[in-house]
């Protein structure tokens, strides 16, 4: 070989990585989605005017911090162009390496901040950004619970739709138990107990007699319904004052850090279940990635005939994945009880299970990612609370579905294509 030839092949340009054309989709309907808020932005212009204020503190904060004032016209101006910016850098294909995350990541905090500058402005009252943060996490947190749940008997192959059987189920025996005992932890024991009741049923039915997982995961959520609806109307409503009145969780601040301005109340001021949550959210991702157990759920969830051949019981791995999910699924129905007024009201989970759910998907079956698209669908939820007290000129019905709409653009145009675990949902027969 000349050197001429080196030379040349040595200043050939290294070529691009090929895209697959799921990624195409992806990277094109994100461009989209991201392009279509920023106009949605910049039609706002018309109608936003003045400033917009936002509340570091609230009244009752011991430090009062500043509130910040921005102009709302220029504010959304630059945030629609932001954003308009990202979708151009994912439509033309131009981003390589980190640049696609760093891209999406300035889009989505523009959005939120052109959002809130929009219905902000010229209010009378500000934008409450420490309760915003602090409701988050208050709502995130019984979806936290779900996603665990769903995620550790998906990741053994069990598709697990009675989310919202469970939440249901726990949330009943918490406020009778609770109501009987005025004890908090006699209820948190039997929210648990009724989760884990309603996990057995999906285990024996979908593991032991094989019944497609999401018809039972259905029939499951029904029978929640009927049984907790039924008890309700013939024990609960005529009694309320001996079965309908279970003690309430108080925050429990952290010494210390709860006086942490801002963060202090936002993180350092909750109840027992929000700092179980956390807690959990470390200790599942332990189980799974740094455990054997772990790893024997990921195997018969991807390939129970290879985990089977090397001596691992697929059933009993995936029995004890469902039962341990359970105990999350427990946790979590307690939450709507035993964290707001302690009392019962029939289908009083309104279908955050199936968010939960949602989030296991948006996650990718990751607990780590799964909990963060439970703070994700917290803010919406969150957001649209607080924008409902400032009088925005968005119609208050459009604000009550703000949370769902929210979730299903980001599962259908941010997510893309995701791949569930190899054996989810399929039967196994040795």
């Amino acid at each position: 070989m000349s050197i001429d030839t080196v030379d040349r092949t040595a200043s050939r340009p290294e070529a691009a990585p090929l895209e697959t054309p799921g990624r195409r989709r992806q990277r094109i309907s994100t461009g989209i989605l991201i392009a279509g808020v920023g106009v949605l932005l910049l039609v706002g212009l018309a109608s936003t005017d003045g400033s917009a204020r936002f509340a570091l503190s609230d009244a009752f904060d011991e430090v009062q911090l500043p509130t910040v004032t921005v102009p709302g016209f220029t504010t959304v101006l630059v945030c629609g162009l932001l954003c308009l910016a990202a979708a151009v850098g994912y439509l033309s294909g131009s981003l390589r390496g980190r640049w696609p995350v760093l891209a999406g990541a300035v889009a989505g905090l523009a959005v939120v901040m052109g959002f809130l500058t929009w219905a902000a402005s010229g209010r009378e009252l500000p934008f409450p950004v420490s309760n915003q943060f602090a409701g988050t996490l208050s709502l995130a947190t019984p979806l936290v619970f779900g996603a665990l749940c769903g995620v550790l008997c998906e990741r053994s192959g069990i598709v697990n739709v009675s989310i919202e059987g469970q939440f249901l189920s726990a949330a009943f025996a918490a406020a009778i138990v609770g109501s009987l005992t005025s004890s908090v932890p006699a209820a948190l024991i039997a929210a648990v107990l009724a989760g884990l009741v309603m996990a057995a049923l999906l285990a024996v039915f979908s593991i032991n007699y094989l019944v497609n997982q999401v018809v039972l995961g259905v029939v499951l959520n029904l029978l929640a319904v009927g049984v907790t609806g039924f008890l309700f109307d013939q024990l609960v409503e005529p009694a309320s004052l001996k079965y309908n009145s279970a003690p309430v969780l108080e925050p429990l601040p952290i010494p210390g850090l709860a006086s942490i301005p801002f963060f202090g109340r936002v993180l350092f001021e909750q109840n027992i279940l929000a700092y179980l949550a956390a807690i959990s959210v470390f200790v599942v991702w332990l189980v799974l990635y740094r455990t054997t157990w772990g790893l024997r759920i990921r195997a018969v969830g991807e390939h129970p005939e290879a985990a089977d051949t090397v001596g691992i019981s697929v059933r009993g791995i995936r029995w004890s994945a469902v039962l341990a999910g359970g105990v999350f699924g427990g946790l979590g129905g307690s939450f709507f009880t035993l964290a707001s007024t302690g009392s019962f009201t029939k289908e009083f989970t309104v279908g955050n299970g199936f968010i939960a759910l949602a989030a296991v998907i948006m996650g990718r079956w990751h607990p780590v990612l799964a909990s963060i698209m439970c703070l994700f669908f917290g803010f919406v939820t969150q957001m649209a609370s607080q924008l409902q007290t400032l009088s925005t000129p968005m119609p208050s019905q459009f604000l009550l579905i703000l949370p769902y709409v929210a979730t299903i653009i980001a599962v259908a145009g941010l997510v893309g294509r995701v791949r569930p675990p190899a054996a989810d949902g399929i039967p196994y027969e040795k």
